[in-house]
């Protein structure tokens, strides 16, 4: 089987990578030819426009900021349907609108093509080690077909159900995730500001019902002084953005959500969003007129 992949940024460098290492024969294209050296370096082939890429191969998967990059590169001059065949699959590894992802579907299907859905969780750590939970929309059967492929890039892959479903439970994901972010920042600058060892109280609480992926990852980058990007913060911001606007859509009220967003977008406009997510703590500590120390 050989795969495409377009994209390569933090996350879709690594997911190329990681695929490489499985032993199938990548094609790779990105506006910026630097990481696509650097996978031409270690084996991969590469393009000059995702339309090539799609002709050449069996899977094609992108990796890519938000739903306008997405339908660009899949729709626009030179794009995947320009290089669409019968039986190719199309896996989309990136956050974007559910209704997005599902326009895609309709425009690609009458070219042969199956398409899912497949974004990730589990930041650029997950990405290196390839253990990415993959959630995914779209037909079982084309699941299937790409599935060894997604087996080198992750350790969980859940079928959601139809197009668009898994860019639903992406943004569940983004719920949780920015919640606890939000939460850690909340309760480490509370701690610390209330008189106690921020470091000790996240310790204690870790062996309760406090315990999350948060806590256990996050909470020691901040500790060490590290707001570094896993993942951006604007990043977290846009994902946000994609939550309220198909929320309102069904008209699904996310109070907690809304006021999270604002405070990732306060985090933006600070000029913080090529930061981590967790980072977010700097909004906090400006709210609460205490530093992390």
């Amino acid at each position: 089987m050989k795969v495409g992949y377009i994209g390569l940024g933090l996350m879709g460098k690594s997911i190329a990578r990681n695929i490489l290492k499985a032993g199938f024969e990548v094609v790779v294209y990105n506006r910026s030819p630097a990481p696509v050296d650097e996978l031409a370096a270690a084996g991969a082939g590469s393009a000059v426009n995702p339309a090539e890429v799609a002709r050449q191969v069996d899977v094609v998967m992108t990796c890519l900021p938000d739903s306008p990059d997405v339908e660009s590169v899949v729709l626009g001059d030179q794009g995947i349907a320009a290089g669409a065949h019968p039986d190719l699959v199309y896996v989309d590894n990136s956050t974007i609108k559910p209704a997005t992802a599902r326009l895609i579907a309709e425009r690609l299907t009458p070219l042969g093509v199956s398409c899912l859905d497949a974004p990730v969780s589990g930041g650029d750590v997950g990405a290196r080690d390839a253990t990415l939970a993959i959630m995914v929309g779209g037909s079982a059967a084309a699941l299937e077909r790409a599935r060894p492929v997604l087996q080198a890039m992750g350790k969980t892959i859940t079928h959601v159900g139809d197009s668009g479903a898994g860019q639903i439970a992406k943004a569940a994901n983004q719920i949780m995730a920015a919640a606890q972010m939000v939460a850690m920042a909340e309760l480490i600058l509370f701690s610390q500001k209330a008189g106690a060892d921020p470091r000790k109280v996240v310790e204690a609480i870790r062996g309760g019902a406090a315990q999350c992926w948060t806590l256990d990852v996050k909470a020691p980058r901040l500790f060490a002084g590290n707001r570094q990007p896993g993942f951006r913060g604007r990043l977290q911001a846009k994902d946000l953005g994609i939550v309220l606007d198909t929320a309102r859509q069904f008209g699904m009220p996310l109070p907690s959500t809304a006021v999270n967003a604002q405070l990732f977008g306060a985090m933006r406009e600070m000029g913080l969003g090529d930061l981590d997510n967790s980072a977010v703590i700097a909004v906090l500590e400006a709210l609460a007129g205490v530093n992390l120390v």
